[in-house]
């Protein structure tokens, strides 16, 4: 279902993380992040740009309920990830996010068509298998539902990342350096592939990239500079 653009998706308020500093560093604490404040409407495409170490990947972590924050909240549909459980946190990530990795993440045993139907299935959904070939097919895949990642190029790979990602059909997609591992022109066919199905769905897309080429084609960006927010950094 299409977003509506006056919906917030995702509220961040003051959200910080700490992590314990390594031997010689000074302090007992190192701060990663300091008094993050966000809103993200639906159907936005959003750009977090920054250097290395800035904190864009333990950011994204945060948004995902991927991990906890020092202090602060994440409201992904108005629901704050903070006061859920684990098993909570897990069954709303399985029905309102998607989440494509930097280094795909697919489960080298199963199939092209077995890692996109495992979400869905998680979801409870009975179309699981119909599902997961139609959006194998909308991503180019049609012909190689039944490959292992090891039989598949880069590309390919991301390609199917991408398709498990969109499949439950997510409120909100982040996605982490997605053309890293890619050649220019595979990550070029994969980005547009994101941005046409962010169009098409209506699904909120939060990108961390090097790229500033790529985040100029967003909506909006938004910088990180020393773990705080600075709007188009």
């Amino acid at each position: 279902m299409l977003q509506s653009l006056s919906e917030v998706v995702l509220k961040v308020e003051g959200l910080g993380k700490d992590v314990p500093a390594l031997a010689g560093e000074g302090a007992d604490r190192l701060t990663i992040l300091s008094d993050i404040s966000l809103a993200i409407r639906g159907g936005e495409s959003v750009a977090i740009i920054g250097p290395s170490g800035s904190g864009k990947s333990t950011l994204l972590g945060l948004l995902a309920g991927l991990d906890d924050p020092s202090r602060g909240r994440v409201l992904l549909d108005g629901v704050d990830l903070g006061a859920l459980g684990e098993d909570d946190r897990a069954s709303l990530r399985a029905e309102k996010l998607g989440f494509v990795f930097q280094s795909f993440q697919l489960l080298p045993m199963l199939t092209a068509l077995e890692n996109v139907m495992l979400p869905l299935e998680l979801a409870g959904r009975t179309d699981a298998h119909g599902r997961a070939a139609e959006v194998l097919a909308r991503v180019g895949l049609g012909e190689r539902l039944q490959h292992t990642p090891l039989q598949l190029s880069g590309g390919e790979q991301q390609r199917v990342a991408i398709a498990r990602a969109f499949a439950v059909g997510p409120s909100l997609l982040l996605a982490d350096e997605p053309t890293g591992n890619l050649d220019p022109h595979t990550g070029e066919r994969v980005i547009q592939l994101l941005f046409d199905l962010n169009r098409e769905q209506g699904t909120t897309l939060v990108l961390v990239t090097h790229d500033r080429e790529l985040a100029a084609r967003c909506d909006r960006v938004l910088g990180l500079q020393d773990g705080r927010l600075v709007s188009g950094a």
